[in-house]
């Protein structure tokens, strides 16, 4: 079953829902956060400017800056936390289905039209900008690995994968095949191809549930 956070902890409190210039302050910084992705898919990291993002978005750039000190700053807060909520870790009780789940996860993402521009750019950024590098290493992969993480945990909970698999090798599993298919190869990943995918990882880990062979 998938966990509803409800059995397990305490509800929050309910959130006030913004008005006025809250409203405007929210709606002005998902403009911005827009503008960043388009411009980024138009010039790539290395041309991209506070000042072309702001006009874009139709602001000054003196509302980029109250929000993000710098270019970097603004790149890394805002592919970590949009990345983050684009992919969230399954639990159905069962490690097949989880990674079938995951995938598609993944493939949404992975098809938008601007982050399928974004990610090739942003991977030959990184070896010339350390700084750049580093953050998305530390916040956009730490994070994406740590969904595929989760999910494996709960396998090796239920007793489906052994418990000394390496993690960050079933973590590459998940993510690198996907993007070498959709972003490199540019290629279809249907769902015949998911669920080719998914026999492949399970086989890779020496998956031991209910449905295995061999």
């Amino acid at each position: 079953m998938i966990r509803n956070r409800s059995d397990e902890e305490d509800p929050a409190p309910p959130r006030r829902t913004p008005s006025g210039a809250a409203v405007m302050q929210v709606a002005k910084t998902e403009a911005i956060e827009r503008a960043l992705f388009e411009e980024w898919a138009t010039t790539g990291y290395a041309a991209l400017s506070m000042e072309a993002i702001a006009k874009r978005a139709g602001v000054g750039k003196a509302a980029l800056y109250r929000r993000w000190p710098s270019k970097l700053a603004m790149v890394s807060d805002v592919m970590t936390r949009i990345g983050t909520e684009l992919i969230e870790a399954p639990d159905s009780g069962d490690l097949r289905r989880d990674l079938h789940l995951l995938l598609r996860q993944l493939r949404r993402v992975l098809r938008h039209r601007t982050i399928g521009l974004i990610l090739p750019d942003l991977h030959a950024e990184m070896p010339r900008n350390p700084e750049l590098a580093d953050a998305v290493r530390a916040t956009l992969q730490v994070a994406r690995r740590d969904k595929a993480k989760v999910v494996f945990r709960q396998a090796i909970a239920r007793g489906e994968l052994a418990a000394d698999i390496d993690l960050d090798l079933a973590a590459d599993l998940v993510g690198s095949m996907i993007y070498w298919r959709l972003v490199v190869t540019r290629q279809p990943a249907d769902e015949a191809y998911l669920h080719t995918l998914v026999d492949l990882i399970l086989r890779a880990l020496g998956y031991r549930g209910r449905d295995a062979t061999g």
